[in-house]
């Protein structure tokens, strides 16, 4: 098996599906299930979340690849688990240095976490076999971490990461034209007197 073919195969497919998810809601008119899986704000949560939901899909393409290996569910874990810690990790280390976000370094932190979280899927499942309840612990921490990332679109924390920079709401909520369009929906007419 080519490993550096794939790695690079999956940083190109999974950086271009990354990209479009940016905007795929926003194309939908706003589509609910299709913004479980991609930004529907501009939350470092929602960044997080398009380089995720690639890499989750990615996985229907490495599992068949490389699913037999002993340490696949390990390596998928961590290379997931990768860009969650590493994204918010550079964002707001290059933000407390500047005090202003800059667009060009968003738009590298994104395809570095996806480099690095591919590379170090490909790490991992070449180290040697490892033991089989650490195995069995991955492949549960894989469904442990989608139940959590499903959750948390759901149901953001109220915290700095899940918070929209341009009007202090979270989740679906922070989406000004969805949450217009729901206000004008409940509005009751007015009573003639």
């Amino acid at each position: 098996m080519d490993y550096v073919f794939n790695m690079w195969l999956g940083i190109v497919i999974i950086s271009l599906i990354g990209t479009l998810a940016h905007f795929v809601y926003e194309w939908t008119g706003h589509h609910k299930i299709i913004g479980l899986f991609t930004a529907v704000n501009e939350s470092t949560w929602e960044h997080i979340k398009i380089a995720l939901t690639p890499s989750l899909l990615w996985g229907l393409y490495d599992g068949l690849v490389f699913g037999s290996s002993p340490n696949y569910f390990l390596a998928k874990l961590l290379s997931l688990l990768i860009i969650v810690l590493l994204i918010p990790a550079i964002f707001y280390s290059y933000k407390a240095i500047t005090k202003k976000d800059i667009l060009i370094f968003d738009i590298i932190i994104f395809y570095l976490a996806i480099m690095v979280s591919q590379f170090v899927f490909y790490i991992v499942l070449m180290l040697s076999p490892v033991p089989y309840p650490l195995q069995y612990l991955s492949c549960l921490g894989l469904f442990i971490f989608f139940g959590c990332y499903m959750t948390l679109t759901l149901e953001p924390l109220k915290t700095f990461l899940f918070k929209d920079p341009t009007n202090g709401k979270y989740g679906f909520r922070a989406h000004t034209d969805l949450f217009k369009k729901i206000k004008s929906k409940v509005k009751k007419p007015k009573s003639k007197k």
